[in-house]
């Protein structure tokens, strides 16, 4: 992630932030610029409009503003909606755009009943870890499409609860990603990491797993680049059903962690590539954050690790650097939580053999971020 600074005071802010804690001045994302940017309200009779007079109006005739950022020269925009009217988005929309909602929302074509009042908090929370996932892929220039304009090959996020007679299970099919919005509760998913005997287990997480079954369809089932994931991950074509059965019942196979970078991605091919592109978002955007901050070791003794990130990684060719940098920086991290009575941050060891998947995944990842692949037939649910 990057950092972002309110363009009226120059304080830092967040990629959350509706508001600038310091000047108070409204914030919106704008994600085709990937930039935070600062905004004023418009007088409605300069904007050639009825518009409202406040961010709360309700009224069917959006609220303008304008950016006082100097990238956007003076340009009007529009809170996405559900910014202005539910408070779960902080997304904006040129002011000449026809639609209503962002582009983030518009993946959302399912979100739970809110007339159970804790579901907005559990809505607001998977939106956040949704957007992070796509800050990411757009920064990868992987940016999908709504399901409903591209059918075929589109992406939707539908956000599902629980009923008396039908559980939920987290998942992908079709380029329909499903949550849990149980997911979304920190106690649930605790209760749900140790049960699993998970070391690690963050709605972040899900987005970025599922997310890499859709990319499976995109970028490796029917294209030239099949041949090479069977020569690292195995052969997809294995019954799927059977070996996640397989899986539960009898548990992972001894030595497991010298080929796979969790437990399940044990389980099945598909379910390995999932885990390692899960992780390798999960290296990219720790890095990302690093590089913006300008994180750098320089330890007191000579042998121990030092660590200068000299480019962000959607600029870095070479995974040999990224894995040293991400080996660097992780070494740190575990230090510090242990320093202050946490467990590690990053409870994981990557083999040579998950070493090569991740330079598999990065190197997919740059040639279809320039040159995107074909429309590629469907695949059968997973999770």
């Amino acid at each position: 992630m990057k950092t972002f600074h309110c363009d009226n005071c120059n304080k830092q802010v967040f990629f959350e932030n509706t508001v600038c804690n310091h000047c108070g001045w409204m914030l919106g994302y704008q994600p085709e610029q990937q930039i935070m940017s600062s905004f004023t309200p418009v007088d409605p009779s300069e904007a050639g409009t009825e518009a409202a007079v406040d961010a709360s109006d309700k009224s069917d005739t959006p609220l303008r503003w304008r950016s006082v950022n100097p990238l956007n020269a003076g340009k009007l925009f529009r809170q996405c909606s559900n910014y202005a009217q539910e408070q779960v988005c902080n997304w904006m929309l040129d002011d000449q755009d026809a639609h209503a909602l962002c582009a983030s929302c518009r993946l959302t074509t399912v979100i739970p009943s809110l007339d159970d009042p804790g579901n907005r908090i559990l809505w607001q929370r998977l939106e956040v870890a949704k957007r992070r996932l796509l800050h990411s892929l757009w920064t990868m220039r992987l940016q999908p499409a709504p399901k409903m304009d591209d059918a075929g090959n589109g992406l939707s996020f539908e956000f599902l609860q629980d009923m008396p007679h039908e559980k939920i299970m987290t998942g992908h099919a079709d380029g329909v990603i499903t949550i849990n919005i149980a997911e979304a509760d920190p106690a649930y998913r605790e209760k749900m990491r140790e049960q699993m005997a998970e070391p690690y287990r963050t709605l972040l997480g899900h987005f970025r797993h599922e997310s890499g079954h859709y990319y499976f369809d995109r970028l490796i089932a029917g294209t030239a680049r099949l041949e090479a994931f069977r020569a690292l991950f195995g052969d997809e074509t294995a019954d799927y059903g059977q070996s996640l059965q397989r899986h539960y019942d009898n548990g992972p196979a001894q030595g497991w962690e010298q080929n796979f970078v969790s437990v399940y991605a044990s389980s099945h091919p598909w379910e390995d590539w999932a885990e390692t592109w899960a992780h390798y978002l999960h290296m990219f955007d720790t890095l990302e954050t690093a590089y913006a901050c300008g994180v750098q070791l320089r330890p007191q003794h000579r042998g121990e690790q030092q660590l200068v990130i000299a480019a962000s990684p959607v600029e870095e060719d070479s995974f040999d650097a990224l894995a040293r940098e991400w080996f660097a920086l992780t070494y740190v991290l575990n230090s510090l939580n242990r320093s202050i009575g946490m467990p590690d941050s990053y409870p994981f060891m990557l083999s040579t053999p998950v070493l090569e998947k991740l330079r598999f995944v990065h190197a997919v990842v740059r040639e279809a971020g320039i040159e995107p692949a074909a429309a590629l037939p469907e695949v059968s649910g997973i999770s």
